[in-house]
């Protein structure tokens, strides 16, 4: 009778994935923000304003390499939550808490680049960070938020959906409030029972992401 081993994969044995690099850069916050400007900068979802909208054929958009606008769950789980455009802080809200960002900080658990009780870096965490940051291959927004896209516009208006946490439930609903098309379907609650609105930056709240698509992914454009 054969007898199968399973041996736990560890962080060193594998390359992290550019979502898996943002949450250790900056949390479910930098998640969301480096979901967006992927999205936006392939033309997958238009900002105007405080709203987000996903594009579809029918408007034209241009073809995607990877035959999908979407190449990851988070980036799936944007597009779904605004098919015909919603308020971007519902939209945050909605993705920092959701399943798919809960699953990226569980694996970083398990690989032991997280503390289980406070999703705290750890030092191999650090390591990887910084391994992955002097690699070179990752959009500089993944590391270091909205300050380094080169869309002026863009990053002040991603840059606004972190905000202090004691506004963040008050500005939700009045988000909600002006949003017709409103629905509790992407409503998942608060990240890990904190109030769901942290300021964005590298380790600013407790908690400290990847493109399947691999290193380039959605790197940073746009014109002023």
């Amino acid at each position: 009778m054969r007898t199968t081993i399973r041996r736990h994969v560890s962080a060193a044995e594998r390359r992290l994935e550019a979502y898996e690099v943002a949450y250790l850069a900056g949390g479910p916050q930098r998640v969301l923000e480096t979901a967006l400007f992927a999205l936006r900068d392939r033309g997958a979802v238009t900002v105007v304003g405080p709203r987000v909208r996903a594009v579809d054929d029918a408007d034209g958009i241009a073809e995607h390499p990877a035959g999908h606008p979407a190449r990851h769950p988070v980036e799936r789980a944007v597009l779904a939550s605004c098919p015909r455009g919603r308020s971007l802080a519902v939209v945050a809200k909605a993705v920092r808490g959701g399943p798919e960002v809960a699953e990226i900080r569980q694996g970083l658990v398990a690989l032991g680049l997280l503390t289980r009780a406070r999703h705290r870096l750890t030092q191999a965490g650090r390591t990887q960070l910084e391994a992955a940051r002097n690699e070179g291959t990752l959009p500089a927004y993944v590391f270091d938020g909205p300050a380094a896209h080169g869309d002026r516009r863009l990053r002040r208006v991603v840059a606004g959906t972190a905000v202090p946490a004691g506004l963040g439930r008050s500005l939700i609903r009045m988000g909600r409030a002006a949003d017709p098309d409103h629905d509790h379907e992407y409503a998942h609650g608060s990240e890990d029972g904190r109030d769901p609105d942290s300021a964005s930056g590298s380790h600013s709240s407790p908690e400290p992401g990847g493109f399947s698509c691999g290193s380039g992914g959605g790197g940073g454009g746009g014109s002023d």
